[in-house]
This record gives structure tokens, C-alpha cells and sequence, in this order.
């Protein structure tokens, strides 16, 4: 396999880490393109992405993109892990959709002729302004002359981990509804890393979109407290949040909203709890407006419940970042 020259965004996350790790792994030579950091923080970059030439600077900016990350230099692919920290409206179009375009135009001068994007499952359903700030950018790449691929995957270990520490200490699990609304095929970071590093050299997945989710069959939040529960030997105790008091919270924000920006802004992201508590994260069929396990394919050996062995064990819990509902 011919090494390529990879341009990476979003290299800090952790899927942006483990896409690093699997390019590293097929031989091409990476540069990462980040955000300055202060302190410590920032010294401690290099080493975070070990292996892989670091430079800063500002993905929203065009000027910096060109000379601070691409440097008039020549490479093969652009791959981004990146995504706004919340999902407000303002971050995601300055960060899902604008810097994309960005980023884009610079590569293209670069003389970039592929693209991997790390996309999500849920816009099939773009009821969010995340969600259409991201399918403004797809439709940008998809008409771009460039080979891509868009890398939709359902959701990530790290988003179902919020609630090992209540398990852990004795308090109930928290479901909405009677916790079988809805279910996904979870995948773990190495996993999506090496089917996103994957795409650079398998044409079966180049000019495609995406859809993508671990091994084994699709669960629901109550399977994952049962699983839970059982791990730390503890009687299985449920606490059901009504999806209405989720309604109740977004509708009081959005009157809110009207009058203040600040309000506004919580009430896109109660939205977006009450967009994950009431959807799957998988396929959604076309023609019946119902979510498909079966559609839905699968990556990748580790499972959610390897994850979950692990911290019951002791193992660090990821960071959840901004998106995180409990």
C-alpha cells in the first residue's frame, strides 16, 4: 500500500486520536491541524499525538488554514474527526458546516483529491441545527469533484458511560419513557478509527455514505442498566423520566429564547436531550419511517459491554465532552 500524506482535523477528540492511531498504523504520515491550547494543556499536545507532525492554529479562519496548516505544501487526503463542542446553532455552522468549507477550499489548493468526513447517524433525521449544519457540509463535499467518503456512526461508548458511577454508588438508572424507545449498535473508538482509516484505500467505500455501528445486536437503555447492574451486583432499580417533562423544559427555554439568547441557546440544547431520548440511533427506513437494526451494519470486536467490563474493573471513564445527557 502506497503511504499517503494525510491533513487531520479534530485530532484531539477521541475519535480524532483513534483515527490517528489506525492511519499511523497503515503507514501514512499525518499532520494535525489544532487549536492553540494555554499552559499546560498545550505542552501536553505533541505527546497526545504522538508519531504525527502538530500545527496550530485556527480552523475558522481561511488565512490560518492556508498558513499555519497547509503551508503551500502538497497533500493526498483531508480526513475530520472534528464537530461543534455543543451543537448550538451559532457552533455548529461555524464549526460543522463553515470551517468544513474551509478546510475544503484550502485542501483542494493543496492539492487534496480525497476526503473522509466523520459525519453522524443522526442527520438522516435533521431535526437540529447541528444536524443541518453537518448535511450542508456533506452536500458541499459530495459536489466537490473530490473522491469522499461520509462516515455516519451510531453512537460512541463514551456518550453511554454516564451512568456507571450511579450504578457504581448505589442510585438507580435513569431511562426515559420505560427505557425501550430506543436502541443503537454502539461502536468503540478503535473501531470507527480503523473503518475511517479504512476508507482512504477501499474504493467499495469511496463515493458512499456511510452508515456504520459496532458488533452484535442493537440494545435499549434498559439493557444497558441490566448489564450495568449486574456487573456491580446490584438489584436492578430504574428511574423512568417522562419524555413530557422533557417537552415541558424545551417549550418553557424556547418562550424563553425569545427574549434572551442565553435561553434561547439551552433551549436548542434540551432539544438535542430530547432528540437522543426519544430516537435510535440506527437506519432510519425510507419507506416505513421506522429505524432498522438489520440495516444497520457493523464493525469492529468490541462491544459496549466489553467497555463496561472494563470500568467495572477500574479502567478511566472516557470524557463525555458537551453532549452528555446525565
Amino acid at each position: 500500500m502506497q503511504p499517503l500524506r494525510v491533513f487531520l482535523l479534530g485530532a484531539t477528540g477521541t475519535i480524532g486520536r483513534a483515527t490517528l492511531r489506525a492511519l499511523q498504523a497503515d503507514g501514512h504520515a499525518v499532520v494535525c491541524f489544532v487549536r492553540p491550547r494555554a499552559g499546560r494543556d498545550a505542552a501536553g499536545v505533541p505527546a497526545l499525538l504522538a508519531g504525527s507532525e502538530v500545527r496550530f492554529g485556527d480552523v475558522t479562519d481561511a488565512g490560518s488554514l492556508w498558513r499555519d496548516g497547509f503551508r503551500g505544501e502538497r497533500f493526498d487526503v483531508l480526513v475530520s474527526c472534528l464537530a461543534s463542542r455543543t451543537g448550538a446553532p451559532a457552533d455548529a455552522w461555524a464549526i460543522d458546516h463553515r470551517a468544513h468549507v474551509l478546510a475544503l477550499a484550502a485542501a483542494r489548493q493543496a492539492g487534496v483529491r480525497q476526503m473522509v468526513l466523520l459525519s453522524a447517524i443522526c442527520v438522516q433525521k435533521p431535526l437540529l441545527a447541528f444536524q443541518q449544519a453537518k448535511l450542508a457540509f456533506e452536500r458541499a463535499l459530495r459536489d466537490s469533484g473530490l473522491v469522499w467518503s461520509i462516515v455516519r456512526p451510531t453512537a460512541f461508548f463514551k456518550s453511554l458511560c454516564g451512568q456507571v458511577e450511579r450504578v457504581r454508588s448505589g442510585r438507580p438508572f435513569l431511562v426515559f419513557g420505560d427505557g425501550t424507545l430506543t436502541a443503537c449498535k454502539p461502536i468503540g473508538d478503535d473501531d470507527l478509527g480503523r473503518y475511517i482509516a479504512g476508507c482512504l484505500t477501499d474504493p467499495a467505500r469511496q463515493h458512499k455514505v456511510l452508515p456504520i455501528g459496532g458488533p452484535g445486536e442493537a440494545i435499549t437503555p434498559r439493557q444497558q442498566g441490566e448489564w450495568l447492574f449486574e456487573l456491580f451486583g446490584r438489584t436492578p432499580r430504574f428511574r423512568q423520566v417522562p419524555v413530557a417533562l422533557l417537552d415541558g423544559i424545551v417549550g418553557a427555554l424556547a418562550v424563553g429564547g425569545r427574549l434572551s439568547p442565553t435561553l434561547a441557546a439551552k433551549a436548542e440544547l434540551a432539544r438535542i436531550g430530547r432528540y437522543y431520548a426519544t430516537e435510535s440511533m440506527l437506519v432510519l427506513d425510507e419507506a416505513t419511517g421506522r429505524y432498522s437494526a438489520a440495516a444497520t451494519p457493523s464493525t469492529g470486536s468490541q462491544t459496549l459491554l466489553d467497555c463496561y467490563r472494563a470500568l467495572a474493573a477500574g479502567a478511566p471513564a472516557p470524557q463525555r465532552g458537551d453532549h452528555a445527557v446525565f
